[in-house]
């Protein structure tokens, strides 16, 4: 199966990039002399989840670079819980920038990967040239309220990211199924408060579906290969260290994003309704903090740049082709 995986994604350009202390791999497609849209991936995902996105991008002029994010696939899995922080992920990037002697990049990011991409905005504006982000919108930090601390206040222990707290409890509960289960699990998801009723963990309350649309049998086999590899832990400890980002952020307090941004609302994206994502984009409160931002809204469901690629493909490529 390894080898039928790698023949099968031969077109794409495979390396490994010394950065900011890790060994980090990047998947490429498009003339190296092209202008370059870095896209970054979520949890539980790897570069592969732009194939789609990147064949377009590459097919019309650009030249499309894909990590693995810290803790994901063939890049480094630090042991250290605490070197998961958003700067040492942002470290990776402009790292992965310079040693590719890229001055400016296009971005797109989704669910983690557009965490870090409104990040990457905000701290290192110089270095983006513009942004497309896919369904997690952009929440200014809060002056005095811990996330984790929200989280159980309003959702409970029964809501994913609270059970992804505790070291080993999301390992130990998702051991119980074969690393392709648990992606099908997570990949099918259509609930909008993705909480497990008392007493049961939210692998167990996820559904397995027969089979998945918008990813064949050697694309998931590639996904279960490359994570179980290393396990779940250095994905989840993205989720771990939400509290130290939120102290961390301190300095940038009431700071805007400057960077010309597109946002794709995914209207049945997990917390559309529950979490307030909707009231965030369509009410206002986004556009104040993003001041340079326009909304389109993509219909499906988290993984829309897979479920739905055509449609998120056209949203980066129209809006790329007006900030050149």
């Amino acid at each position: 199966m390894a080898n039928q995986n790698q023949d099968r994604f031969s077109e794409f350009r495979h390396r490994q990039v010394s950065t900011n202390g890790i060994s980090m791999h990047v998947a490429e497609l498009g003339d190296l002399s092209a202008p370059p849209v870095l896209l970054l991936h979520g949890f539980p995902e790897l570069w592969l989840s732009w194939r789609h996105q990147m064949a377009a991008l590459a097919a019309n002029g650009y030249r499309a670079i894909a990590p693995d994010l810290r803790g994901f696939g063939d890049t480094d899995v630090p042991a250290d819980p605490l070197a998961y922080t958003l700067f040492h992920i942002i470290g990776d990037l402009i790292g992965l920038l310079d040693q590719l002697e890229l001055s400016r990049v296009f971005v797109v990011g989704h669910d983690w990967g557009a965490y870090m991409a409104w990040h990457l905005c905000l701290f290192r504006p110089d270095r983006v040239r513009a942004l497309v982000n896919i369904g997690i919108p952009y929440s200014p930090r809060s002056p005095s309220v811990k996330p984790i601390d929200n989280f159980f206040k309003l959702l409970g222990d029964g809501f994913y990211i609270c059970q992804f707290q505790e070291p080993g409890r999301a390992e130990a509960s998702f051991a119980r199924y074969e690393v392709p289960t648990v992606l099908k699990k997570f990949f099918s998801i259509k609930l909008d408060n993705l909480s497990a009723p008392p007493g049961m963990e939210i692998i167990d309350h996820l559904e397995e579906p027969p089979s998945l649309e918008w990813i064949s049998e050697d694309e998931l086999q590639y996904f279960a290969e490359k994570i179980q590899k290393n396990g779940f832990t250095g994905p989840l400890n993205y989720y771990r260290n939400l509290d130290k980002n939120w102290e961390l952020m301190a300095p940038w307090q009431g700071a805007k994003i400057q960077v010309p941004t597109k946002f794709i609302l995914v209207t049945k994206e997990v917390g559309y309704k529950t979490y307030g994502m909707e009231m965030t984009v369509k009410g206002g409160r986004m556009k104040e903090v993003v001041p340079n931002l326009d909304v389109v809204s993509v219909e499906g469901y988290h993984f829309i740049q897979q479920e739905k690629a055509e449609e998120v493909t056209s949203e980066i490529l129209s809006y790329f082709s007006s900030q050149i």
